[in-house]
């Protein structure tokens, strides 16, 4: 059985994990697989928005394989870690195409931390999020702890890491974790139907936007986006949806 699975409907990719013996849980082939999806997602001009969730009705991602990296050393954790960041986490954050995550259930440890790269984040009623890493005496090594205070704080981060709690989905909106929150039966529809008003919308624009706002953080952020907003002049997205707007019709952007 794959580790995932892929759908494309339009100029929108579904990637679902597709784990349900382990709640979906991540191990090295799955996110060797999702990295590859990734890759593929972004070379296609036909797909503009990527939405990530989980099989079945449980769970989103209740976090890493625990069995694959019990008998590790520091090196190899280190490494785990570093790759894991590479060719998943970090890369989704940075894909030059949109990432909804629809949190269908739990959203644990790893899983959290893969919703966490996604550009967008939204959750089922029934969602329960976490970061439990220090009840086995380790940390978050996918990103948690640096993605999850841009997100709600130092503070609430802490608290959510310190004490390794799970939250509530509506909790989870209420500090900005998700931006959500539906019932279960509606998720996907409602994440469908951002995916869709998103695709109509420029994807060089887009594109220069998702990479602006990753550099909010940096020193040279507005330089950044100065630079970002120039380029776009010089391109076919622009022209046509300045020309539309003075025609008074909707812009038709090419892929």
């Amino acid at each position: 059985m794959m580790n995932i699975l892929i759908t494309i409907d339009d100029n929108i990719q579904t990637i679902a994990i597709n784990r349900p013996e382990s709640l979906n849980a991540l191990n090295g082939s799955t996110l060797k697989e999702l990295s590859e999806a990734l890759d593929e997602a972004e070379h296609n001009p036909s797909i503009r928005v990527i939405i990530i969730t989980g099989s079945g009705e449980k769970s989103f991602v209740a976090g890493a394989d625990i069995k694959e990296f019990a008998d590790y050393d520091s090196a190899a954790a280190t490494e785990m870690s570093r790759k894991g960041q590479a060719t998943v986490f970090d890369k989704i954050e940075h894909l030059r195409k949109p990432v909804i995550a629809a949190i269908n259930g739990f959203a644990l440890g790893g899983g959290l931390e893969l919703a966490l790269a996604c550009h967008i984040r939204y959750a089922s009623e029934n969602a329960r999020l976490g970061l439990p890493e220090v009840t086995l005496g380790l940390i978050p090594g996918y990103g948690g702890t640096q993605r999850l205070p841009k997100l709600v704080g130092k503070g609430l981060a802490n608290e959510m890491i310190l004490s390794a709690k799970m939250i509530s989905a509506g909790r989870a909106k209420e500090i900005g974790l998700v931006n959500e929150v539906f019932p279960l039966a509606e998720l996907m529809e409602k994440t469908r139907q951002l995916a869709d008003s998103i695709a109509k919308n420029s994807p060089m624009g887009i594109a220069e936007a998702i990479q602006a706002v990753n550099a909010s953080d940096a020193e040279n952020g507005f330089e950044k986006e100065m630079m970002a907003f120039g380029r776009l002049f010089d391109m076919s997205d622009k022209k046509e949806g300045v020309t539309a707007f003075l025609e008074k019709r909707k812009p038709i952007f090419k892929n």
